[in-house]
């Protein structure tokens, strides 16, 4: 079959990024094939090809250098473990389209790999975007767990929840967390998180090697308002307490700090784990969220994120 435009654009894509690591960056072909999940031999084969499709001269010669570039410097600014990049798209009709298929490209890297790992997911719109963009996959080796409950305020489904969607992609066993997202008192999320399964997927969260996170403002029109998860007088009350963001709806300041608030203790999401013990990977982009993803990631909150250039040059500046 012949090969078709997006094919060859995919790989002088794959060919540019093995080619910056390689000449730029000065990676040997064992540590490209270790980042990118390839073998020794294939990335030598990309990095082959950069340099006969005329991608290399004194930098690459490719609109992802720009991007790979952005991302060394937000690892060093912020001191991340992982960060990936993707070109901005004012024209596109669907904004977070890029970052939710990087973010779907680490997911499936993730869950390809044989050894058993736990992924914990929190909940969004560009993570459910992510997961739509998952192949069809068995990886019954590995545990998925959600860090939020899956009940809006209404009683209701959680709309961007995102463990039953990825429960129809991913044949691996799933983990729910069977609560409302937000309680009505810190007594009550108390007694729900005393509740047998719910204790033992609050377990499971915790030792989770690997999470993928949206993030949320903390401003008139965030997620957690207008899906009426908090009122605007509550609202309004976080931001005279210095909130800028959310995950998983925890609300924290600029410094990255969760907030002691009555907010807080009424959440009854799993903690977000520690970047101390695994990957903690946000997803997310946008002029409104960036003062919660510089936070997120000046605090530690995070220590990996899939991002745009637009909100890369502004973290940045």
């Amino acid at each position: 079959m012949a090969k078709t435009r997006e094919d060859e654009a995919t790989r002088l894509d794959e060919a540019a990024r093995a080619g910056w690591l390689y000449y730029v960056a000065g990676n040997t072909q064992d540590q490209i094939a270790s980042k990118l999940g390839i073998s020794r031999q294939a990335a030598q084969r990309l990095v082959s090809h950069s340099v006969a499709a005329g991608l290399v001269r004194v930098r690459i010669d490719h609109p992802i250098a720009a991007c790979l570039e952005r991302a060394e410097s937000l690892k060093a600014r912020y001191g991340l473990k992982y960060c990936e990049v993707v070109p901005s798209d004012p024209a596109s009709a669907s904004t977070i389209l890029g970052v939710a298929e990087a973010c779907a490209v680490e997911m499936e890297r993730r869950l390809r790999r044989d050894e058993p790992t736990i992924l914990a997911v929190g909940t969004g719109r560009t993570l459910r975007a992510a997961v739509e963009h998952l192949p069809p996959m068995a990886c019954t080796q590995h545990r998925i767990v959600s860090l939020t409950g899956n009940i809006a305020p209404d009683g209701s489904a959680s709309v961007y929840n995102v463990i039953y969607s990825m429960a129809d992609q991913v044949k691996a066993p799933h983990y729910p967390m069977p609560l409302p997202v937000v309680v009505s008192t810190p007594r009550e999320r108390e007694l729900l998180h005393r509740q047998k399964v719910v204790e033992l997927t609050l377990q499971l969260a915790a030792k989770a090697e690997v999470t993928f996170v949206g993030v949320g403002e903390v401003s008139a029109r965030a997620p957690l308002v207008v899906d009426g998860f908090i009122t605007a007088d509550e609202r309004e009350d976080l931001d005279r307490q210095g909130a800028v963001g959310e995950i998983v709806g925890w609300v924290y300041d600029s410094a990255g700090r969760l907030i002691d608030c009555r907010f807080n203790e009424r959440v009854a999401s799993a903690p977000i784990p520690p970047t101390s013990r695994g990957d903690v990977i946000a997803a997310a982009m946008g002029p409104a969220k960036t003062p919660a993803i510089r936070a997120a990631a000046t605090g530690g909150l995070i220590n990996g994120l899939i991002t745009d250039e637009a909100t890369a040059h502004r973290l940045l500046d």
